[in-house]
């Protein structure tokens, strides 16, 4: 497939980009390695921390003109967008500030001796990221990484190119030096290679479950570790005691962001049986008062899915769930006579559990209503899921809520707001939504060597 911008409003062809060759591969993997062996890597942090500061103030300084690129390129609202940009500069920021306190080394009391644990950079990492949040997927892999001194090698998704090359220009402009930071325009037999290549020492991915399980195999027959950060099929669960006005406001919000294409966006809208008609009712008119249009235009409350592959991936599997019994309360299809990749807000009702849809992640606006008649059957419910990433909880009584938090299956739960992201909160899930974490204390340690050293006196 090749990388190409199209905006996804009009289906434009922007432009398309020239892939990199085999040769430009090791070109990449040697400045890699050579500056994982230098002193940028195994000498004084503060160097590499000076790069975070300044990437933080670039992108700060520059939020219109990147938010743009994103939304040309993929479609997402601008005010999404500029928010997406804010945050890749906390994301840096935080690093910064933090990645010298969460590197120090851990004294361990010992027997044998004085002991400690150190944090060491490993080598090169290889990234492979999804277009849906195009510079913050890279930022979150990029800041804790070059935090540690490990140097990163990244794959981005095909149909964002403008903002992978413009990402790779900002880290340089930041002053990382050759090898810090490299964007490939590759195929994935090119990625496979990579991963085997003895100067990598770790793999991450965000996308697919089906990208995932291929990613960590390579990775796993070379003995080397990954973090995957999958799919999601994430709850927004409304007890009879919530607020239902600021829950259907909160639903809606969740499940259209960014055009529904989220991992931790609500999916499955698990409703006690006593206030779905009144949720349903107003979740319903949120959905209606949606306006699609132009992502550059700051009325638009619905934007376009991010390429036309997209949407006929999310009209097929719409319309195999109405075939195996699903009601269509609104919406349903994708919108005709439009050169753009839109597709209606849609509300799914009668999901039964032989329907694929119940076990399946829509990437796009469409919600699936469930009604359960106490919190047994919303546990049963939520956990009755191959994916565990994220979920929302609305409740006004907070035992209850700590309580069904413990008892859900999942890597995040928010109670009264849709699920969030920030560089000091742990992301990732649990099942096939994947293992490890990104961003907080934990990402940073992910692709480290936690060294024990014990010295012990001479008798």
């Amino acid at each position: 497939m090749p990388y190409q911008t199209i905006n996804p409003f009009n289906n434009k062809l922007i432009k398309e980009y020239q892939t990199h060759n085999d040769q430009h591969v090791e070109q990449a993997l040697s400045a890699g390695h050579a500056l994982y062996k230098s002193d940028w890597a195994q000498g004084d942090m503060q160097q590499r921390l000076k790069v975070l500061h300044k990437l933080s103030d670039i992108m700060s300084s520059r939020v219109e003109e990147l938010a743009k690129i994103v939304s040309v390129e993929m479609g997402k609202l601008i005010e999404q967008s500029r928010d997406e940009v804010k945050l890749c500069a906390e994301i840096a920021k935080y690093y910064a500030d933090n990645a010298e306190e969460f590197l120090k080394p851990v004294p361990y009391k010992s027997s044998l001796g004085e002991a400690w644990v150190e944090h060491s950079p490993i080598g090169i990492i290889m990234a492979v990221e999804p277009w849906n949040f195009p510079f913050y997927q890279l930022m979150r892999v990029l800041a804790p990484n070059l935090a540690a001194g490990n140097s990163v090698i990244v794959k981005h998704a095909g149909i964002v190119p403008h903002c992978a090359e413009t990402f790779e220009k900002l880290v340089s402009e930041a002053g990382a030096p050759k090898g810090a930071y490299t964007n490939l325009f590759i195929s994935q037999d090119q990625v496979a290679d990579i991963i085997e290549d003895d100067r990598v020492q770790g793999v991450a991915l965000t996308g697919s479950e089906k990208a995932g399980a291929v990613v960590a195999a390579k990775a796993a027959s070379k003995l080397k570790k990954s973090t995957l950060e999958l799919g999601g099929n994430d709850i927004f669960a409304v007890l009879e005691d919530a607020d239902i006005d600021h829950a259907a406001e909160a639903g809606a919000q969740a499940r259209v962001a960014n055009a529904g294409q989220v991992c931790t966006a609500a999916k499955r809208f698990i409703i006690h049986e006593k206030v779905a008609d009144e949720f349903l009712k107003k979740f319903t008119e949120h959905f209606k008062a949606l306006k699609m249009g132009d992502p550059l235009d700051s009325s638009t409350t619905l934007g376009p899915l991010s390429s036309a592959d997209a949407l006929k991936t999310l009209t097929k599997q719409v319309e195999q769930a109405v075939k195996n019994g699903a009601k269509v309360h609104v919406g349903g299809k994708a919108v005709a006579n439009n050169p753009g990749n839109f597709y209606e807000a849609t509300i799914l009702t009668h999901i039964t559990r032989d329907n694929p849809a119940y076990f399946e992640e829509f990437f796009g606006p469409v919600a699936q209503i469930y009604v359960v008649k106490n919190d047994e059957e919303l546990v049963k419910l939520a956990n009755d899921s191959n994916y565990g990433l994220g979920g929302s909880l609305f409740t006004k009584d907070m035992k209850r809520a700590r309580k069904l938090a413990t008892q859900i299956e999942t890597g995040m739960l928010y109670v009264n707001s849709p699920s969030d992201t920030a560089p000091e909160l742990p992301f990732g899930g649990v099942k096939r939504s994947g293992f490890g974490r990104e961003l907080s204390d934990l990402g940073i340690k992910e692709f480290v060597n936690q060294k024990l050293v014990v010295l012990t006196a001479k008798s």
